[in-house]
């Protein structure tokens, strides 16, 4: 949830790339979150664009914004980060 948050609308292949971890693992916990609520997705063509939902409560808004400053500096998320940010535009997604 803290890439969305960070990287707005992510592909389902990106976050496999980024994370390492099976593309089923992937989409098994977005769709969970989708289904609590928590984000949105768009399909299209194969692929499955996720981002958070934009009529999150505040306090779940309150709630990311303290997790994103307390995991700033922290291992694994720098990484993840910074794997997103160096992947932009290398995931062959058809953006």
């Amino acid at each position: 949830m803290l890439l969305l948050k960070v990287f707005d609308e992510l592909c389902v292949c990106e976050l496999t790339r980024v994370l390492r971890a099976p593309q089923p693992h992937v989409s098994r916990h977005l769709g969970q979150l989708r289904a609590a609520g928590l984000v949105a997705d768009r399909r299209q063509g194969q692929w499955i664009y996720y981002r958070l939902n934009h009529e999150l409560p505040a306090w779940v808004s309150r709630v990311l914004d303290a997790a994103e400053r307390g995991t700033a500096g922290l291992s694994p998320y720098v990484e993840d980060r910074e794997h997103m940010a160096a992947a932009a535009g290398a995931v062959d997604c058809a953006r």
